[in-house]
């Protein structure tokens, strides 16, 4: 039986669905079948980024619709075989789909796959509570932006309503830079201040916005990948190895490349 981990924001903005994506990914490759649905109707994007939307010919509201069977609208990743999404219904509104249907719907395709994540949509409106009620755990992605733990706060209140396995926090677009001259939290100060110990860090990477607005997340290694690759481990063994983004600014290269980068 597969584990159905929802990922979630306060606010949109914060990368929630390039980390389902790149957690997804990081899991697949580690040689687990993975499912991503994404939950965000009709705004969804997880196809997209993938770099999936070009195949995708039934959707999520097919299958509860009974217009189609669930193989036949699940679309799988051309670079990671282990890897599928289904997509979500761009014509549908987000109260179309109700929360037993979509409870309905995870329970189906839990026996197929490993890890099951679903694509939250932002904020905590009924399409939050119809995404994380199908869910045995929930990943929180929040910024070091007040605003943005701010409405990871609620978030985490919300989730301890609910009967969950783990509740884990992932901070995104860190400064290793700002953390270590005392401009931006790290993530230790983020944890306490939130009352939740994070299971990853993922550093701020030019690379994965270059690849996010290309529509395909690269293979290639750049420092938000191994972060991710992180992640993906502690959700496999429950540890908590979690990416250090300060380190290349620590020595005397690692001060040259601070100046450079305030230059």
């Amino acid at each position: 039986m597969s584990r159905v981990i929802v990922v979630t924001s306060g606010k949109g903005g914060v990368g929630k669905s390039t980390c389902t994506a790149s957690i997804g990914t990081a899991l697949a490759e580690a040689g687990n079948r993975v499912l991503l649905i994404d939950a965000d109707v009709g705004l969804n994007n997880l196809d997209v980024l993938i770099g999936v939307n070009d195949k995708v010919i039934y959707d999520m509201a097919d299958v509860i619709d009974g217009r189609c069977r669930i193989k036949q609208a699940l679309v799988t990743s051309d670079e990671v075989p282990n890897l599928f999404i289904m997509p979500s219904q761009h014509a549908y509104t987000s109260e179309d789909i109700g929360m037993k249907n979509f409870r309905i719907l995870i329970d189906r395709l839990r026996e197929g796959f490993d890890f099951i994540l679903i694509d939250c949509p932002a904020g905590i409106e009924r399409g939050f509570h119809r995404a994380v009620a199908p869910a045995t755990e929930a990943i929180v992605v929040t910024t070091p932006h007040i605003s943005s733990l701010r409405d990871a706060d609620k978030v985490l209140g919300i989730l301890a309503g609910y009967k969950l396995d783990s509740i884990n926090l992932v901070v995104n677009r860190i400064r290793g830079d700002m953390v270590l001259s005392g401009e931006m939290m790290g993530a230790d100060e983020i944890g306490k201040l939130l009352r939740s110990r994070p299971i990853g860090v993922v550093p701020e990477d030019d690379n994965i916005h270059v690849y996010s607005e290309l529509g395909r997340l690269s293979s290639s290694d750049y420092k938000a990948r191994r972060a991710f690759n992180c992640i993906a481990d502690n959700i496999i063994s429950g540890r908590r190895r979690i990416y250090d983004p300060t380190v290349e600014f620590r020595g005397v290269v690692g001060r040259i490349k601070m100046m450079i980068k305030r230059a």
